[in-house]
C-alpha cells in the first residue's frame, strides 16, 4: 500500500523515495532522442559519400534528413503532450519509444536518401511522444523546491548525449556501415522501455485539453513549406526563384492562418495567451535561438573538421567532447549563478558568450591550431548551459503542475523549430556563399556537372577525385571556398544570438530567489505567470 505523503508534500511517499531512480530512467529516454541527432552529426559526411560507403546524399538531402525528423517532432509535440495529459504520460512514453525504435531500425537499412528522409520522419513521430512526457513526469515526481535541481540534471543529460553521440557514431563508423548509427538505438529503446514499465509511475491531467487536428495540420504544413523554400533557395543559390518565393510565402501564410486559428479555437494546440507574458515569451525565444545557433553551427563544423581538416568521424566525435563536457558540468550548476546574479544577467551573459564563440569561427582557417577549436567548443557549451537551465525552469514553473506536458511541449517545440530553422537558414547561407565562391573554379568542368558540383564541398571533392591532374587545384579551391562560406555563416549565427541576448536583457526578471528562499521563489513564479509588460 502506498504510504501517505509527508505534510505539505504533493508527491506520494513511495514515488518520492524513488524519484532519483525515476529521473535516471527519464534521462535514458531523453538520451536516446538527443543521442540520435548528435550521432547523425558525425555521420553526415559519410552519408554524403557515394555508395557503397554512403548514400551519395546531396547537401539539401542531408538537411532534409535532419529536418524531416525535427519538423515532425516539432509539429506533433503539442498533440503528444495533450495525449500524455489525457491518456497517461507513462503509456505515451512507452509507445513513443517503441515507434522511435522501429523508425531507427528502418532508417538503418535505407537504400536511398529519400527512404532515409522518410524513416527519419517516423523517428520524429516517436520522439514527439517521448520528449514532453519526460519533463511532465519529472514535474510530477519532484516537489517544487527540488524541481530546479532536477531540471538542471535533466538538462545536463542533454550534454551527456551530445558527448556520447559523436564518439559512439565515430566508433561505429570505424567498424561498421553507416546504418549502424541508427541501429544502435534499438537495444537502448528496449532497455528504456523495460525500466520505464518497472519504475515510472503514471500521471495525467485531471482536466486535459482536446486535440487540435487543424492546428497540427496547419503548423506542420507551414513549417515544411517555409523550411523547403529556405533550403531550396540555398540549393539554387537564388532566393528570388519563383519556387523559393512561393514556398516561403506560402509557408508564412499558412503559419499566419495557424496563429489566427489558434486564437479563435476553444481547444488550441498553443494557447496564444501565454505569449502575452513577455517573460515567458523571452524564455521560449531564447531556447529557439540557442538551438538555431547550435544546430546550424554543428552542421558546418562537421564539414570543417572532416572535409577541410581531414579528421575521421571518430576523431570528430572526440573533438566535440568539450562542447558536451561544458554542458554536463555547468547545466546542473547554472542555478547557483542565477541565485547570485539573477536570470537576466546569467542568461544574457550566456547568450553573449555563445555569440562570441560563433563569431570566433570566422577566424578559423585550414591550419588553425586545433586546440583553439576545442576552446571555442568548450565556451559554447558553457554559454548554452547558462541559458538552457534557467529558462527551462522559468517555462516549466510558469504553468500549473497539471499542465506540465503543455509547458514541456512549448519548450521543445520552439527548441526543435529553432534547430530546424538553424539548419535550413544557416545551411542555405553556407550553400549560397560556397557556390558563389567556388563558381569560377568549376569552369573546368562540363556545363552539366557544374551545378551539382557546386552545391557543397563534398560534391566538389567527389568530382575532384575523378578529374586527374587538376584534382589538387580544385580540392584546394573547394577548401578556400568552404572556409569563406563558413566565416559568413558563423557571423550570421552570431548576429542572431546577439538579438536573443538583447531580448533576454530586456524582458527576463533581474532577480531570482536565493537557495531555500521559498517566498522569493513564489514571487518569481507569480511574476512569470502574470507579467504582461
Amino acid at each position: 500500500m502506498t504510504s501517505p505523503a509527508a505534510p505539505g508534500r504533493r508527491v506520494p511517499e513511495a514515488v518520492h523515495r524513488r524519484r532519483w531512480a525515476i529521473l535516471g530512467v527519464l534521462m535514458l529516454s531523453l538520451l536516446i532522442v538527443v543521442l540520435d541527432n548528435s550521432i547523425l552529426n558525425v555521420a553526415i559526411k559519410t552519408i554524403s559519400t557515394p555508395a557503397p560507403t554512403g548514400l551519395g546524399a546531396t547537401q539539401s538531402e542531408l538537411e532534409w534528413a535532419i529536418n524531416s525528423y525535427t519538423l515532425v517532432f516539432a509539429g506533433l509535440l503539442f498533440s503528444a503532450g495533450l495525449l500524455g495529459d489525457r491518456l497517461g504520460r507513462k503509456k505515451v512514453l512507452v509507445g513513443g519509444l517503441a515507434v522511435f525504435g522501429i523508425g531507427s531500425a528502418l532508417a538503418a537499412f535505407s537504400g536511398t536518401p529519400a527512404e532515409l528522409i522518410g524513416f527519419r520522419a517516423v523517428m520524429g513521430l516517436g520522439a514527439a511522444f517521448v520528449m514532453p512526457a519526460t519533463l511532465a513526469v519529472l514535474m510530477n515526481v519532484f516537489e517544487r523546491d527540488e524541481q530546479p535541481k532536477a531540471i538542471g540534471i535533466w538538462a545536463g543529460g542533454v550534454g551527456l548525449a551530445i558527448a556520447i553521440g559523436p564518439i559512439t557514431g565515430g566508433l561505429l563508423l570505424e567498424h561498421f556501415w553507416w546504418g549502424s548509427v541508427f541501429l544502435v538505438n534499438v537495444p537502448i529503446v528496449v532497455l528504456a522501455i523495460g525500466l520505464m514499465l518497472w519504475l515510472v509511475p503514471d500521471s495525467r491531467d485531471p482536466a486535459p485539453g482536446r486535440i487540435d487536428p487543424l492546428g497540427v495540420v496547419l503548423s506542420v504544413t507551414g513549417l515544411v513549406l517555409l523550411v523547403y523554400g529556405i533550403i531550396k533557395g540555398g540549393q539554387l543559390a537564388d532566393f528570388g526563384d519563383p519556387v523559393v518565393l512561393g514556398a516561403v510565402g506560402g509557408g508564412l501564410a499558412v503559419l499566419a492562418a495557424f496563429v489566427i486559428a489558434e486564437k479563435r479555437s476553444d481547444h488550441p494546440s498553443i494557447d496564444m495567451d501565454h505569449f502575452r507574458n513577455k517573460v515567458f515569451s523571452a524564455a521560449i525565444a531564447a531556447i529557439a535561438l540557442v538551438f538555431f545557433a547550435l544546430m546550424g553551427v554543428t552542421f558546418f563544423a562537421v564539414f570543417y573538421v572532416q572535409s577541410v581538416r581531414g579528421y575521421s568521424p571518430l576523431e570528430t566525435g572526440l573533438l566535440m567532447i568539450p562542447l558536451a563536457a561544458a554542458q554536463m558540468v555547468f547545466a546542473p550548476r547554472a542555478r547557483l549563478l542565477v541565485d547570485r546574479f539573477g536570470n537576466k544577467a546569467t542568461t544574457t551573459a550566456g547568450l553573449l558568450l555563445l555569440a562570441g564563440m560563433l563569431a570566433a569561427f570566422a577566424a578559423l582557417e585550414a591550419d588553425t591550431p586545433i586546440w583553439i577549436l576545442e576552446v571555442i567548443f568548450f565556451l559554447m557549451g558553457a554559454g548554452m548551459a547558462h541559458v538552457m537551465t534557467p529558462v527551462s525552469v522559468v517555462i516549466m514553473q510558469a504553468l500549473p503542475r497539471e499542465k506540465a506536458g503543455s509547458a514541456s511541449a512549448l519548450s521543445n517545440t520552439f527548441r526543435q523549430v529553432g534547430g530546424a530553422l538553424g539548419i535550413a537558414v544557416l545551411g542555405s547561407v553556407l550553400s549560397t556563399a560556397y557556390r558563389g565562391s567556388v563558381r569560377d573554379e568549376l569552369g573546368v568542368l562540363p556545363p552539366g556537372a557544374r551545378h551539382a558540383a557546386g552545391e557543397s564541398i563534398e560534391a566538389t571533392l567527389a568530382v575532384a577525385e575523378r578529374i586527374g591532374p587538376r584534382a589538387d587545384a580544385l580540392a584546394a579551391a573547394a577548401d578556400d571556398a568552404f572556409l569563406h562560406a563558413m566565416h559568413v555563416t558563423a557571423l550570421w549565427g552570431a548576429g542572431v544570438a546577439v538579438l536573443g541576448a538583447v531580448g533576454l536583457a530586456v524582458f527576463l526578471p533581474g532577480r531570482t530567489p536565493g537557495p531555500g528562499d521559498a517566498e522569493a521563489e513564489e514571487k518569481l513564479v507569480s511574476a512569470a505567470e502574470s507579467a504582461d509588460g
